[in-house]
């Protein structure tokens, strides 16, 4: 997993919007501040109660911070698992697993399905630099949020 104070890795990926796939670019955020939550599957218990969780986390700040969920779920699963569950927090697509694989937080093999996104974190500043960094042991832990709202408050 990267460390904190590593520029954070650019990367464009997918999202399903109203209107079709959308192309969202993490250097697009530079000047705000940027939670990503790696997760490593949609229609998973913790996994819907983390990203139902972030839609409402009272530390993530609209007008400053964006906060971005990416998985290896197609965009159109994406969509129809956050329409499902009142998910309101932009989902990102890394269908192909690179940006997985440079943020190092590979899961290597979820129930047998094979590699996925490891559950991780990082709080990202406003220069793109990597101030937080944290990967639970295993798929079924929950982030936590106390620590990302505090590295929040650390970049105010």
């Amino acid at each position: 997993m990267l460390a904190p104070g590593t520029p954070a890795p650019d990367f464009t990926l997918k999202t399903k919007t109203p209107s079709g796939l959308q192309d969202v670019s993490l250097g697009a955020f530079r000047g705000r501040k940027v939670v990503l939550l790696f997760f490593p599957a949609a229609f998973t218990g913790v996994c819907t109660t983390e990203l139902c969780g972030a839609s409402q986390f009272e530390g993530f700040d609209p007008e400053t911070t964006t906060v971005l969920g990416i998985s290896a779920d197609s965009p159109f699963a994406q969509e129809a698992w956050a329409k499902a569950n009142g998910i309101t927090v932009t989902l990102l697509s890394d269908y192909k697993r690179e940006v997985i694989a440079a943020y190092d937080v590979v899961w290597p093999d979820l129930a047998g399905l094979g590699p996925s996104a490891a559950r991780a974190s990082f709080v990202i500043d406003r220069d793109g630099v990597i101030r937080y960094a944290d990967q639970t042991p295993t798929p079924g832990d929950a982030p936590d949020f106390d620590a990302i709202r505090a590295a929040l408050d650390a970049l105010a």
